[in-house]
């Protein structure tokens, strides 16, 4: 029993230290990285054809896609036979991730009628929701669900962080770190922690 009790805090304080070596690591950045602002050209495309009346039509209906496989997705995961899921933590994460993606068939139409500084974070806010959803999902397979848990709402509070600093200062590096996490930590965990399913090889391709 002393035994795992001092492997259970020896385990606390280890992630304690990772958490906090991250924070350090993202204060530095912040510290020594230049403000990066929305450039004038960000809502300049190369099509800006109108159709029936509809502005920038191409990039607005390209959207009904992801409304598509959003609700089928967000359906079949709340049912979570077909996807074999079970853990309450894999059906929030894999749930919320398809939300996301259909709020980004909205979202991105609504930027995309009249691209503007203001209107781009409904773009925005549903992708980092996404991408926080689908990291948690990636922490709760390999390891553990309450951390994962953990993790998402931690990620949720980072997104509309991110989105209010943004809209605030007109400054996107911290959406761009955000982005960032993913690519870096899920590749790294695949070589680190085992897999629960057979499907490892599609995380790579989500990190990239």
């Amino acid at each position: 029993m002393v035994w795992m009790a001092t492997q259970k805090l020896a385990i606390r304080g280890k992630r304690r230290r990772i958490w906090g070596g991250a924070f350090l690591c993202w204060v530095f950045l912040m510290l020594v990285t230049p403000k990066i602002s929305h450039s004038p050209k960000h809502h300049l495309y190369a099509d800006m054809r109108n159709f029936l009346g509809v502005p920038n039509t191409l990039n607005v209906i390209t959207n009904f896609p992801f409304l598509v496989v959003g609700v089928l997705g967000f359906v079949l995961c709340c049912q979570g036979g077909l996807f074999n899921i079970s853990l309450p933590g894999e059906v929030w994460g894999w749930a919320l991730f398809y939300a996301g993606i259909a709020g980004l068939a909205f979202g991105s139409a609504y930027y995309h009628l009249k691209p503007d500084d203001s209107r781009v974070t409904w773009d925005t806010l549903p992708m980092m929701i996404a991408y926080s959803s689908l990291f948690s999902s990636f922490i709760v397979e390999r390891v553990g669900e309450r951390i994962g848990l953990s993790s998402l709402f931690a990620l949720l509070f980072i997104a509309f962080l991110s989105t209010a600093y943004d809209r605030t200062y007109n400054d996107i590096r911290l959406y761009m770190m955000f982005q960032l996490i993913p690519c870096i930590a899920i590749p790294g965990m695949c070589f680190v922690f085992p897999p629960k399913y057979t499907h490892s090889r599609y995380w790579l391709w989500a990190g990239e």
